[in-house]
């Protein structure tokens, strides 16, 4: 996995009101970040990404979360 820092390429910015952890909702331009390690991942990543602790990871367009209350919905713009 290349460790790309996201926020090098984009600006993030919370969903309000933030979704229920246990309905996280997917898009070209959200994504989730980490609460306990800071990664952040696409919600829809093709390519293979995960966060350091392990908590996000996903390829193939899907992203699997551990422990969805330990995950921020943020949108993406780019910078």
């Amino acid at each position: 996995m290349a460790g790309v820092d996201m926020r090098k390429i984009y600006n993030f910015y919370p969903i309000e009101p933030a979704p229920s952890p246990d309905d996280l909702p997917t898009g070209g331009d959200l994504y989730y970040e980490c609460t306990e390690c800071s990664g952040v991942v696409s919600s829809v990543t093709h390519i293979k990404a995960a966060c350091a602790c392990g908590n996000l990871s996903g390829h193939g367009g899907q992203t699997t979360v551990k422990d969805p209350a330990k995950v921020r919905v943020v949108r993406g713009k780019l910078k």
